[in-house]
């Protein structure tokens, strides 16, 4: 027996079975020439049950001559035993009825000696992305019954209880393994390099998480540094040197702020998604990509493609599984959690005692709308920790930061209760009141304590306003 490749199964795995070794080896350069890094081959059939007990693949192709074994009946154990696994067939019959048996008995295609590498190619590619979004399916049905992620170590970087972003961590399990792109959007700080990092590790690929910023370079540098150089690509080349791409190899790649890239290398970009090959800089001969890859923006990609500055075929390439992360105002229940974590770890990097805090200074920060999200929420902790000095931490620094001298409750058509319609006549001070408390309420996420401290009363008066109502 002969079995070549790394050892790990996955959806992205091709398994060649054949006795003639020299039609492993071709098979086996054709598919890593058009971008598959991950293909291992067997020469003896008798061995590939015991294979598929160990790890399944996204695909096998199966010759049908076969000693031992034949190709007809192992596809019929195929189709009992692992059923949600395409067989490709491949045979130097050209024999319409065998090829009607075969399909009967599940084979997902049936391939005829010579092989034609387009035919072959394109068949293995539908082949995986088939078994891809079966995988899909059951893992959101897994994760969608168990109501919550099966891999929550992946996501102990993201502190959260927010139901919108643990839906998210579902949706991420489902599309780890698969080889498509991953479209990542939100506002700035929301931690979207911490979502595609968690859908590395989920993937359980071998190679780096290798992160590349868009913004900001011109067409020559970013493709330097994406894809590299051959040695007098240009002046002062004086040595070849690998990109990022090749850094990523067996990995991902992410590319944040994709938004901002320029006309010139999106067309690079897509050249790389829709081939999976991409040209260093002085090279007359394409390379394969071995990366997966992973892109972010806070850009609204829809307005930059009316606009002009953004391809619409780039973003339908890009989007076939797209990740939106709400901003911290959306999931003000995450506040109170990192508040907790962000005050520890400053005071840990400081190498200070944790401080306490007063209990009323996650109601004032829920208040906030923190445009700069998650990231302007640590920055801010990180501040005030670094200037304090003993005691609890005073609220004053975090009002002074976020401009917090107006009533702790602003107008806000989204806040519950009749605001303030001098139009429509006076309102009683019994009716003002209770629309106070409602808006308290709703800010506080229904938290009698904190409403009572956003209304600067006890909670024993809160609640006998409320039982008055």
């Amino acid at each position: 027996m002969s079995v070549q490749g790394n050892n790990k199964g996955a959806a992205d795995l091709i398994l060649l079975v054949d006795d003639e070794p020299q039609i492993l080896f071709g098979s086996s350069v054709m598919l890593r020439q058009a971008g598959f890094g991950r293909v291992r081959t067997l020469d003896d059939i008798r061995q590939l049950l015991p294979l598929l007990a160990e790890e399944q693949p996204g695909v096998i192709v199966l010759d049908l001559q076969m000693p031992y074994i034949s190709g007809k009946e192992m596809l019929g154990e195929l189709g009992c035993g692992y059923p949600g696994i395409p067989v490709i067939i491949v045979t130097a019959a050209n024999e319409l009825e065998t090829a009607i048996d075969c399909m009967k008995l599940g084979a997902f295609d049936y391939i005829v000696k010579p092989v034609d590498s387009t035919r072959f190619i394109t068949s293995v590619r539908k082949a995986l992305d088939r078994n891809t979004m079966q995988r899909e399916i059951e893992s959101l049905r897994e994760s969608l019954l168990t109501g919550r992620p099966a891999n929550e170590e992946a996501f102990s970087g993201i502190k959260t209880r927010s139901p919108r972003m643990k839906a998210i961590f579902s949706y991420l399990e489902a599309v780890a393994p698969t080889e498509q792109p991953v479209l990542i959007t939100g506002e700035t700080g929301v931690g979207k390099e911490l979502i595609a990092r968690a859908l590395h590790e989920l993937s359980g690929r071998r190679g780096a998480f290798v992160p590349v910023n868009s913004a900001g370079v011109d067409d020559h540098i970013f493709s330097d540094t994406l894809f590299g150089h051959k040695k007098g690509a240009f002046t002062g080349a004086d040595h070849a040197r690998d990109g990022m791409i090749v850094r990523a190899a067996g990995g991902t790649l992410f590319l944040d702020e994709i938004g901002e890239m320029s006309l010139p290398t999106q067309v690079k970009l897509l050249r790389l998604l829709q081939e999976g090959e991409y040209y260093p800089l002085g090279a007359d001969h394409p390379s394969a990509n071995q990366a997966r890859v992973v892109v972010a923006t806070n850009r609204d990609l829809s307005a930059a493609i009316h606009e002009g500055s953004f391809r619409r075929d780039l973003y339908y390439r890009l989007c076939a599984h797209q990740v939106h992360i709400p901003p911290l105002r959306e999931r003000t229940e995450d506040i109170p959690l990192l508040l907790e974590t962000f005050v520890e770890e400053a005071a840990h990097t400081l190498h200070k005692e944790v401080p306490e805090y007063p209990y009323e200074l996650a109601s004032l920060l829920t208040g906030y709308s923190f445009p700069g999200n998650v990231r302007e929420l640590r920055a801010l902790v990180f501040d005030v920790v670094t200037r304090h000095q003993r005691g609890k931490l005073s609220l004053a620094p975090f009002r002074d930061s976020i401009g917090v001298g107006l009533p702790a409750l602003a107008p806000d058509a989204d806040d519950g209760g009749g605001w303030l319609n001098l139009a429509a006549g006076f309102p009683t001070l019994a009716q003002l009141t209770q629309s106070l408390i409602e808006a308290a309420l709703k800010r506080s996420g229904g938290n009698q304590r904190a409403a009572a401290e956003l209304l600067g009363i006890s909670r024993q008066a809160l609640n006998q306003r409320i039982s008055k109502k």
